[in-house]
């Protein structure tokens, strides 16, 4: 059964000028509690005072989540996590030949007695600790070094693997995919008899984050990454809402209270200065609404024709854009909404395409205007006559 695992309070925050204060932090905490998600990566410890304090708030707070803290695989930051009451510690450390001998000026063994070392530390320490090991870049390192340093992070105590595609790298369908990455890894493992969960953290850089979470899915993954907005550094990574509704309308994973999304969102949103793209999926302010007349016509008759999603899911509203795409159909529909006759349409609709034409979509506060300079026409050409 999949587990999704959001890190908005860790990932969203090395997005660009995004920063949100601690009691920010608690509220979008209690809203990802909400939805469901069963992991919340709350930050990372070391970094500052300000993240320990956060992490130390959301780890006390009663949340039906696993709150967990992000660690390089130092003691250091195992103790700033631990101090800060996590439940769940992620650490890191790339295995590449390129990042071990160009930047870390060491090799291999030296690295896994490292790594090795401080998982069993922490485990010590904490022997309720959940533990994952992340080899960073993990997809374009070596794949025997990664084999390595996962079954040996494992027999110290990893409760769980991560494949980090750290650059958005991978590609469905090609020779470096997901599917058949996390297939191979997992046997690689089982070959030894170590079965740790699999995690996946997909980057979006080539925006193919999400197909290679699902391809991660397919292949038997048990935990994926996400955030709200799809947050992160560069393109991000996986954006939360999305996974979750294609997890729940096409893979039967009914776990999640999706029609919190919603208010995750906007609270993200808001606090991050970063606003939801219209055309997103799932959240978009467009995601559900139709234009074209031969769109909102065939919609107004039956929704399916134009939708494969329905807006109840996430307790939203289908609506129909006014603008100079609108045919007659969307125009009557919406003098329904506003309880207008629908013999005003023809003449509604020439004033909507007339404001359309200007780059302007017509809401239904603009609509009553629209309809009350129809009838006042109306009136004047009837006393004319």
């Amino acid at each position: 059964m999949i587990e999704v695992l959001d890190s908005t309070l860790r990932e969203g925050e090395q997005t660009p000028g995004v920063y949100f204060d601690a009691h920010i932090k608690l509220a979008v905490a209690r809203a990802l509690d909400k939805v469901g998600v069963q992991y919340i990566e709350a930050g990372h410890p070391a970094v500052s005072p300000d993240i320990r304090d956060a992490v130390r708030q959301l780890a006390a707070a009663d949340l039906k989540a696993i709150v967990g803290a992000h660690s390089r695989s130092l003691t250091k930051d195992v103790d700033a996590a631990l101090e800060c009451g996590a439940r769940f510690l992620g650490i890191f450390y790339c295995v590449s030949e390129e990042r071990l001998n160009g930047v870390f000026r060491t090799n291999l063994p030296a690295a896994i007695a490292q790594i090795t070392q401080v998982i069993s530390y922490a485990k010590q320490r904490d022997p309720e600790l959940i533990i994952r090991y992340t080899p960073e870049d993990t997809v374009r390192s070596q794949f025997g070094n990664v084999v390595e340093a996962a079954a040996a992070a494992v027999e110290s105590g990893a409760d769980i693997i991560s494949v980090a595609d750290t650059t958005g790298y991978m590609v469905p369908g090609t020779d470096h995919n997901m599917y058949d990455y996390v297939r191979r890894l997992k046997a690689a493992l089982e070959d030894r008899g170590l079965r740790p969960k699999i995690a996946v953290h997909c980057h979006n850089d080539r925006g193919l984050a999400l197909a290679n979470a699902l391809d991660a899915y397919r292949a038997g993954a048990d935990i994926i990454d996400a955030a709200a907005v799809g947050l992160g550094e560069r393109a991000g990574i996986v954006d939360l809402a999305q996974l979750l509704v294609v997890l729940h309308a096409d893979f039967g994973e009914d776990r999640w209270s999706l029609k919190e999304l919603t208010n995750l969102y906007t609270l993200v949103s808001d606090h991050a200065g970063i606003p939801v793209p219209v055309n997103f999926p799932v959240t978009g302010h467009n995601a559900f609404t139709h234009c074209a007349g031969v769109h909102t016509h065939a919609a107004t008759i039956n929704p399916t024709h134009y939708e494969s999603l329905n807006p109840d899911l996430l307790g939203r509203s289908r609506k129909f854009a006014l603008d100079h795409m609108s045919g007659i159909a969307s125009v009557r529909y919406a003098l329904r909404q506003i309880d207008e006759p629908e013999d005003l349409a023809p003449a509604v609709l020439d004033a909507v395409k007339a404001v359309g034409r200007k780059g302007k979509v017509v809401e239904l506060p603009e609509l009553r205007h629209i309809v009350d300079a129809a009838k006042h026409n109306g009136a004047c050409r009837q006393r004319e006559k």
